[in-house]
């Protein structure tokens, strides 16, 4: 079994690189086609003349024959502008893929960077549908993401399957041995999603707990005013995150109000279970639908912080809490979303591509 993955996907990704690494573990040829536009830069939803002149070039240049064999070609994210190209380089081979996300939902319901309703934002759309429905098989990461797809391109649900983020092996694994005073760890983009301003307002409530928050972004502008208990780094090299996450008394998900963060699990998340880190998320369908409030993970109500911060006060009292987070999150992780979980399920979905073409 050979896939092309193909596209101008960031490669440094964590849902490409696990993707490519779960399915050459199960036994997949992975060969890539790969034209480099948001590579080293860490704002890459760019949306200037700039990012749309790269993104041109690269589209002419994927136009060019593929120089390998294969049975499918898999667009990696951020993909949507691919799928012409894609469909030509695979002359009536399968074509599959792997979105993430959808445009509209990350840059106007979400960031708010383009205002609902606007021209800019119905063309967002439109390039949606048509990137999802130019695909054979769509691939989302949970089931309220493949839903949520489905609906929005107008798809058959049988066409939209679910394989869960995970995280890479090469880098996360179990470790967790919590550091004093206990600290509580952030990672990711300051952005809506992620619920940042829900964050600070826990660490304002609870003036007792330390608070380490590594990220930049959008909402940049709220560490001005964070309170005195919380440490910001903007940036960490992606290899010493298991270091940060091991040291962590506890790991924050996201805890964003918006339809988006209702049905996401965030990459963050699987790597604090991969670790072994217990894990504090926003209770919602998505997360649901792996982990379970008190055994593998706290959850709380998106948006509340004064929730948030009495489940963190729990934990920080509570070393058994701690020791049962850790070892049932990192349990859900083994069984549901561990690489050679996920290789099986990322090979089926290929040779269910390859089988109904």
């Amino acid at each position: 079994m050979r896939v092309l993955y193909f596209g101008t996907y960031e490669r440094d990704y964590p849902r490409n690189a696990q993707v490519i690494s779960c399915l050459r573990r199960a036994g997949v040829e992975v060969g890539e086609r790969h034209v480099s536009v948001w590579e080293g830069r860490r704002h890459n939803w760019s949306a200037g003349a700039g990012a749309a002149a790269r993104l041109g070039l690269a589209e002419l240049e994927l136009l060019r024959r593929p120089p390998a064999d294969f049975d499918a070609v898999l667009v990696g994210y951020p993909g949507h502008f691919d799928l012409p190209a894609a469909r030509r380089a695979a002359r009536g081979r399968p074509v599959i893929f792997n979105p993430l996300v959808s445009l509209a939902d990350t840059l106007v319901s979400d960031r708010g960077r383009f205002r609902a309703g606007s021209v800019a934002a119905r063309a967002i759309a439109a390039v949606d549908r048509h990137a999802l429905r130019a695909a054979d098989l769509v691939v989302a990461d949970t089931r309220a993401g493949a839903d949520h797809l489905a609906e929005l391109a107008g798809l058959p649900r049988e066409r939209v399957e679910v394989a869960y983020v995970g995280a890479e092996e090469r880098v996360f694994g179990p470790g967790w041995s919590p550091a004093e005073p206990l600290t509580v760890l952030f990672v990711g983009k300051l952005i809506p999603l992620h619920g940042v301003e829900t964050v600070l307002a826990a660490a304002r409530l609870a003036p007792e707990l330390r608070f380490r928050l590594v990220g930049s972004g959008q909402l940049e502008s709220l560490m001005r005013d964070r309170p005195a208990n919380v440490d910001w780094i903007p940036w960490v090299d992606y290899e010493q995150l298991p270091e940060e996450l091991h040291r962590a008394g506890g790991a924050l998900g996201i805890f964003g109000t918006s339809e988006k963060a209702q049905r996401v699990i965030p990459n963050k998340a699987f790597q604090a279970l991969a670790c072994g880190a217990p894990l504090v998320t926003a209770d919602t369908p998505g997360a649901r639908e792996l982990l379970a409030d008190g055994e593998s993970a706290l959850l709380v109500p998106p948006g509340d912080a004064e929730a948030l911060a009495d489940a963190l006060r729990s934990l920080a009292a509570d070393p058994e809490l701690a020791r049962r987070l850790s070892a049932g999150g990192r349990a859900a992780y083994e069984a549901r979303a561990s690489e050679a979980v996920l290789g099986g399920r990322w090979r089926e979905l290929v040779e269910q591509a390859v089988a109904g073409k």
